[in-house]
């Protein structure tokens, strides 16, 4: 039976790292100096050049080995060990600080579309109303 473990895919941690940061590609294309096709074929690469690493890293704002190590679970880990230690918003030394509320931005997304639902509402009767108005004309 073969104990080898599989290598990391350095390129799907990449991708993973720049999605968890709130870049695209184009941003981190334009940061590294090469196109949005070039970060997209390092993303799907198994391995990526050290040079090129150091390069993406940077423009990560990590270091090389945050990237060939990056788990899902080490970010869980991570975050759910993260505390301010500070003291300056007002709930203790070691009180989380969240950045922002999922469920506002779930909410956020619904009144969006919601609004572009009722507008596309809105046109379908205004089409309605008028073509009414033509059969009446005849």
């Amino acid at each position: 039976m073969n104990t080898a473990t599989k290598p990391k895919h350095i390129g799907r941690n990449i991708s993973r790292i720049r999605e968890l940061r709130g870049m695209k590609q184009e941003a981190l294309a334009i940061a590294i100096g090469i196109s949005q096709q070039s970060v997209s074929n390092i993303e799907a690469s198994e391995t990526v050049d050290n040079e090129k690493l150091e390069e993406v890293a940077k423009a990560l704002g990590v270091t090389v080995e945050a990237i060939k190590t990056f788990s899902e679970e080490n970010v869980i880990n991570y975050f759910n060990n993260f505390y301010d230690n500070s003291a300056s918003n007002g709930q203790g030394a070691f009180a989380p600080i969240f950045n922002f509320n999922p469920i506002e931005k779930l909410i956020e997304s619904y009144d969006e579309n919601k609004k572009l639902y009722e507008r596309l509402v809105q046109a379908e009767k205004d089409k309605v109303e008028y073509l009414e108005k033509l059969l009446k004309a005849k």
